[in-house]
């Protein structure tokens, strides 16, 4: 890898030990993908996967503390992922007694040391941090040291911004030095498309669902996708928007995808063209008959399949403000066709803490808590790692959380079904 002087002086040790190794780590990380240089960060803000203080996970901290030990602050403010947890979701006495005295211990010392090295904001917790709400939304052409998956692959795709999927620490240790290693996602001809997928489907496909079944066909590669601008347009609106958030997380954890093309939309398609396929690109075609198959074959993880679900998520990864808006209007809709007062199961909605914030400013949130519906900035991933809450048979919306967790998949229509409609 060729440096720059200045990259060189950091790594010599001229800004002190800690930035040397932090400087070393990403050099080291940058040959292991044979990247031929450093290349500057250009994004306002940062973004941290790693937002859980786990009891387990003292090395961190210990990381975190040498750096603010050393008076080394990350040369970005940054957000980070979901809190695990909040009072307001429902958990017995036994399943919060592990939450707090065996899993997450260490939180309120873990944020402490977030605030310390540049943490945005203490709202600043969510997985979708490029809402308008949150703040941090990169430009075209940004680059980033992001971790998150299913923020990076709505970086890259929809925004524009060139990330790769790094893992959890590389992203602030970028921050700490303002470089990121040049390869792959960075490159013009690593965001080339080696796959054309053809959608073929009869109606609008459910965004979870076609994004699980390109993610686990093409993997890490990158799709380039034809079809779809016919049921969600050819602007980045805000429900086209809405559907690629959900679309890119379940190709990034169903798959490996860290960057999507969708013709006549995404910024790249709409500027480059079919000039982004790769020559050799692979073909899949995608219709309903294929989202059936592939949503058949997802396992049932529950101990008894024909368990009554006790828990629903929605919101993996966050749900936007226009979100929140549409499912008030379709849990009122699906209660008042069936009868039914309340849902029939306890229901979780998530969302960053300040789309929250300014959905509870509108009369959405007043009939939404009237449905019994509970909102919370949780990340429902976390709330699932307890082994406890894992035995539980819980129904969800979200492929993420389906594939990371012991959580059933259904898509949207299927959960309001069951929530407002089932069992009457």
């Amino acid at each position: 890898m060729i440096l720059t002087q200045e990259q060189q002086a950091i790594l010599n040790g001229e800004k002190g030990e800690t930035l040397a190794k932090v400087m070393k780590t990403l050099v080291m990380y940058g040959d292991a993908f044979e990247a031929e240089k450093l290349v500057p960060i250009t994004s306002t803000y940062n973004h941290l996967v790693t937002s859980f203080g786990l009891k387990v996970m003292s090395p961190v901290y210990d990381l975190m503390q040498q750096i603010l030990d050393a008076g080394v602050a990350s040369g970005q403010k940054f957000s980070v992922d979901p809190r695990p947890l909040d009072k307001n979701v429902p958990a017995n006495f036994l399943q919060n007694l592990v939450f707090n005295k065996f899993m997450y211990t260490k939180q309120d010392y873990y944020e402490d040391q977030l605030e310390k090295l540049g943490l945005m904001d203490k709202d600043a917790f969510s997985c979708t941090c490029y809402m308008d709400e949150v703040g941090n939304k990169p430009k075209k052409g940004d680059i980033l040291s992001w971790a998150e998956s299913s923020a990076v692959v709505y970086a890259n795709s929809v925004l524009g911004a060139r990330c790769n999927r790094n893992s959890g620490i590389i992203d602030i240790m970028g921050s700490i030095v303002g470089y990121v290693p040049y390869f792959g996602l960075l490159t013009d001809e690593g965001r080339k498309a080696t796959w054309v997928v053809k959608v073929q489907t009869t109606g609008k496909p459910e965004a979870q669902l076609l994004g699980s079944a390109i993610g686990m066909k093409v993997m890490e590669d990158v799709p380039y996708v034809v079809g779809l601008d016919q049921w969600i347009g050819t602007e980045l609106n805000d429900a086209a928007c809405s559907y690629l958030k959900d679309f890119g997380a379940a190709t990034a954890s169903n798959g490996a995808v860290g960057l999507y093309h969708i013709a006549n939309l995404t910024p790249e398609a709409v500027e480059l063209g079919e000039s982004l396929i790769a020559e050799g690109a692979k073909e899949y075609v995608i219709d309903d008959a294929e989202l059936a198959r592939v949503q058949a074959n997802y396992p049932v993880m529950w101990k008894n399949p024909d368990a009554t679900p006790k828990l629903c998520f929605v919101g993996c990864p966050h749900l936007s403000l226009e979100q929140l808006k549409d499912w008030t209007d379709r849990i009122e809709a699906g209660l008042k066709a069936s009868g039914n007062k309340k849902v029939l199961i306890p229901t979780v909605l998530t969302a960053a803490p300040k789309v929250l914030e300014a959905f509870n400013k509108t009369d959405y949130a007043a009939r939404l808590k009237a449905t019994g519906v509970i909102t919370s900035y949780i990340c429902p991933l976390m709330y699932m790692n307890n082994p406890l809450c894992k035995k539980m048979p819980v129904i969800t919306s979200s492929n993420k959380l389906r594939t990371y967790t012991s959580s059933r998949y259904y898509t949207d229509a299927e959960i309001l079904n069951a929530i407002t409609k089932e069992g009457k």
